[in-house]
């Protein structure tokens, strides 16, 4: 194992202890004001075609942006993860309704089944805006996710594929932001990290 990967191991056990020594009334507050700072960005508020990642237990929740972005009658899309390997597309959400009778995986994330016909955002148009998730940021950007590599494998797709790259904006407890993460070629750096003590505007 290289160095940067072992290092990148030790630091994720450590951050996923910091984040479930969180208590579940402190994630959801720190979670609320995140959502409002969203939601309020002149990046998300500007942006039509909106991917969001659909959170699992200790990540910022997701659940109330999902739904405010459909009400304001932006074209959604959620991550559709095989599990098999690192591929992840964004498929079309189309409605509230939709999102509420969509299967939970084996990580407990709700998703559309990967033998359904779903439109994707980048063969329908690309995406403007990517909210992500991960363990572990710096305020520069930075970003560990939790090792498979789906996001970094994506947003490189995007940068292939789009004439303009998505925006990106991750959500993050204040305790996942880090002075340093360990990188490598492949990490690939995040416009904007939110918490609810940084970011906005």
């Amino acid at each position: 194992m290289s160095a940067i990967r072992s290092a990148k191991a030790a630091l994720r056990k450590e951050l996923q202890a910091k984040i479930k020594a969180l208590s579940s009334e402190e994630q959801a507050r720190q979670s609320m004001e995140v959502q409002k700072k969203v939601t309020s960005h002149s990046l998300y508020k500007d942006s039509k075609r909106v991917a969001l990642y659909l959170s699992m237990a200790n990540e910022v929740a997701t659940e109330n942006i999902v739904r405010h972005a459909l009400e304001q009658g932006k074209t959604c899309y959620i991550p559709r993860y095989d599990s098999k390997s690192v591929h992840m597309d964004m498929v079309r959400l189309h409605s509230w309704q939709e999102y509420e009778s969509l299967p939970l995986t084996k990580w407990n994330i709700k998703q559309p089944p990967m033998d359904q016909s779903c439109e994707t955002a980048l063969e329908s148009g690309g995406l403007d805006l990517i909210l992500v998730p991960g363990l572990g940021f710096t305020s520069e950007g930075h970003r560990m996710g939790r090792g498979r590599g789906y996001y970094d494998t994506y947003l490189a797709k995007c940068r292939a594929s789009q004439p303009s790259p998505p925006h990106t904006i991750a959500l993050a407890f204040k305790e996942q932001v880090l002075p340093e993460i360990p990188t490598d070629e492949t990490d690939i750096k995040i416009d904007i990290v939110l918490t609810a003590d940084m970011g906005g505007t």
